[in-house]
């Protein structure tokens, strides 16, 4: 088993590179399967869950290589539609599949997907949004199957701006004859990332990043070479990060735009975020300021998943901190985790109101979830003494060499293997 070991207590300084977004990355992966030419794909990181993706894609009969930073995928072979559940367990995301395999192959049957345990995360309203446009969908024995000879365009309205069945609505669509439409779409980045992939591909969307996308479906699909964009989440992290530990901190081929609502927290927190084409720089010194409340919600509101990052930065704030969690019901896990180092939180349902402290100590700590365990890693950076983080498998998941950036930043800290 792998163990973090970080020694913290330094500040971090130095430049690091920002990857390609990891809710991009494969919501594109899963429409590669729509296209009959082969595609590229550039700013992919090397991370687990995309491993996962290119072995789902395999499943399936299609062709993937990577090289460096881009991936080559071609789905004109392709002859699957069951995606097993060794595979769909792994990651939540294995459900994008569903619609754009029952698009190009007329029936699509998979596991139920896994992830996080970030409590409950139905896909009722990804299996509305096919029933609506003609699918027969029914659940067997822990699998979703999903058939039909076409799919019709239909008026599709989200009871909730949800991501993953705006993306699959968005993909299915593409099978249709006419023109869906999609009412109370997540608007999130990767939405329009999305968007713009299938658009390169010679899909005709409207409305990607607004609260109504239409697609005329019917649309042989190419394949096209895309650049991902980059990964706000990741962004988050380093300039939490550097908000817990202090320094100055730069992020190369970083996004400011799909990051407002943090950096605005992060100024008002006092720290200084400079911001020019796509560079970003932070630098803080001295303690933080709290904040009144921090409340979760869909783009353009804050993230679900820097809340727990900014949690960890503000855990030795001067004054209390309100974090209202919106999303999902379980997302406050690791405060039980970070109240181990001493840090000051009261969890009530999904409130959770933080008094800084004046130091953490260092602990041994369990990741239980990706983005929770990030949390844990800039916690113990901002800690004084060693700790270890446990559960590291979940954040492999989700970050592209986060120990080597961290390390080059001035960080202690390195993978233990232990029996």
């Amino acid at each position: 088993m792998q163990i973090l070991s970080v020694t913290g207590g330094a500040p971090l300084y130095g430049t690091v590179p920002i990857h390609g977004a990891k809710n991009s990355v494969l919501p594109i992966l899963a429409a590669a399967v729509l296209c009959r030419s082969p595609c590229v794909l550039h700013n992919c990181p090397q991370i687990e869950d995309v491993d996962t993706a290119l072995e789902i894609l395999k499943c399936l009969g299609c062709r993937s290589e990577r090289r460096g930073g881009s991936l080559f995928v071609d789905a004109s072979g392709m002859y699957g539609c069951e995606i097993p559940v060794e595979l769909a367990g792994k990651m939540r995301s294995s459900i994008v599949f569903l619609g754009p395999v029952l698009a190009r192959r007329g029936k699509a049957r998979l596991a139920l997907p896994g992830g996080c345990p970030l409590g409950a995360r139905p896909i009722d309203l990804h299996l509305m949004a096919l029933r609506a446009m003609g699918a027969e969908v029914e659940m067997e024995g822990g699998h979703v199957c999903a058939k039909a000879q076409t799919l019709a365009p239909a008026k599709i309205a989200l009871p909730f701006p949800s991501v993953g069945a705006t993306e699959n609505a968005m993909l299915a669509a593409t099978g249709c004859t006419g023109c869906p439409e999609i009412w109370n779409a997540a608007r999130e980045p990767e939405i329009v990332d999305l968007a713009g992939f299938l658009t390169a591909c010679g899909a005709k969307i409207a409305g990607a990043g607004t609260g109504r996308v239409t697609v005329k479906g019917g649309q042989p699909l190419t394949g096209a070479t895309y650049t991902i964009l980059p990964d706000r989440i990741e962004t988050a992290t380093f300039l939490c990060a550097c908000a817990a530990c202090g320094g100055a901190v730069t992020l190369r081929q970083a996004s400011a735009e799909t990051c407002r609502p943090l950096i605005a927290l992060l100024r008002e927190s006092g720290c200084t975020v400079n911001e020019r084409h796509d560079v970003l720089r932070i630098s803080c010194a001295g303690r933080l300021k709290a904040l009144e409340r921090v409340t979760t919600g869909p783009y353009p509101g804050f993230p679900t998943d820097a809340q727990a990052p900014l949690m960890a930065a503000l855990l030795r704030a001067e004054g209390r901190t309100e974090f209202v969690e919106t999303i999902f019901e379980n997302r406050l896990r690791h405060a039980e985790q970070l109240r181990k180092m001493g840090a000051d939180i009261c969890v009530d349902g999904r409130k959770a109101v933080v008094t800084g402290v004046e130091r953490l100590n260092g602990a041994e700590l369990l990741a239980e979830d990706l983005r929770g365990g990030a949390a844990l890693v800039i916690a113990a950076l901002s800690a004084e003494g060693k700790s270890s983080v446990s559960g590291v498998k979940h954040i492999k998941r989700g970050y592209d060499r986060l120990e080597e950036n961290l390390k080059s930043l001035g960080a202690d800290i390195k993978t233990v293997e232990i029996s």
